[in-house]
C-alpha cells in the first residue's frame, strides 16, 4: 500500500509537473480518443506509482461527502486533473461524464458499478462491480460507456483517486441517474478555491 507523504518524507511535487507537462504534449499531437487513453493511462499509472506529491490540503476528507479538489486545468481546457477524496463508505450516485475521463488510484481502492442505458429507458446494470487498487488505471468515455457509480472501497478509511477529464469537468453539464433512468442536470464544481503551485522549483 502507497503510504501517505509526512513530514518525515518531503513533499515532491515535481511528477505533478511532470505529468501536467506530458499530458499537454500528447494532447498536443491531435491524437485520436483511443490513443489518448492508451498513453494517458500509461502516464497516470505512473503518477500514482508513486504517493510523494499530493499536498495534503488536496486530499483532506470531509464527513458529508466525497470531495473533488481541481488540481490543474489546461489554459484551454482540454483536459483537467482532479484528486477525488473518499471518505468511508461515501459515494457517488449514478452518473454520466459525457467527455473521455482516465481514473488512477493514489491510496486505498473505488468501488466501481457500470450502467448503460436500455431502449426503454431503465439503466442496467453491466457485470458485477468491480474494484481498483493504488496504481491501477481505469478510463471512461461516452464511446467506451461512461455512466457509473462509484464508492470508497474502503469501509474504514478515506480513499484517493486521481483523475484526468478531456475538459473542465467542474465545469460541464452532465447528469446524474435514478435507477429508472431519470436524469437530473448538474455541474459538479470544485471543492477548493486555490490550486496547488506546481511551477515554483523548490517544490
Amino acid at each position: 500500500m502507497n503510504a501517505p507523504a509526512t513530514f518525515a518524507q518531503a513533499l515532491d511535487i515535481a511528477p505533478l509537473r511532470g505529468f501536467v507537462t506530458s499530458f499537454a504534449a500528447l494532447l498536443s499531437g491531435a491524437r485520436a480518443e483511443e490513443s489518448i487513453l492508451q498513453s494517458g493511462a500509461a502516464l497516470l499509472a505512473r503518477l500514482v506509482a508513486r504517493d510523494n506529491w499530493l499536498p495534503p490540503q488536496f486530499a483532506e476528507p470531509s464527513a458529508e461527502r466525497y470531495r473533488q479538489y481541481l488540481l490543474h486545468c489546461d489554459s484551454r481546457e482540454r483536459f483537467s486533473v482532479v484528486a477525488f477524496v473518499w471518505g468511508p463508505g461515501q459515494s457517488t450516485p449514478i452518473h454520466d461524464h459525457r467527455i473521455w475521463g482516465l481514473i488512477g488510484v493514489l491510496r486505498g481502492s473505488e468501488r466501481i458499478e457500470r450502467y448503460a442505458r436500455t431502449p426503454q429507458g431503465p439503466l442496467r446494470q453491466i457485470g458485477a462491480a468491480s474494484h481498483l487498487y493504488e496504481g491501477e488505471v481505469d478510463a471512461v468515455s461516452p464511446r467506451i460507456g461512461d455512466i457509473h457509480r462509484v464508492s470508497n472501497g474502503l469501509a474504514h478509511a478515506p480513499s484517493v483517486s486521481i483523475h484526468v477529464y478531456g475538459g473542465n469537468i467542474g465545469a460541464v453539464e452532465r447528469a446524474t441517474y435514478g435507477e429508472d433512468g431519470g436524469e437530473k442536470l448538474f455541474i459538479s464544481g470544485y471543492a477548493n478555491d486555490v490550486l496547488p503551485n506546481l511551477w515554483a522549483r523548490n517544490l
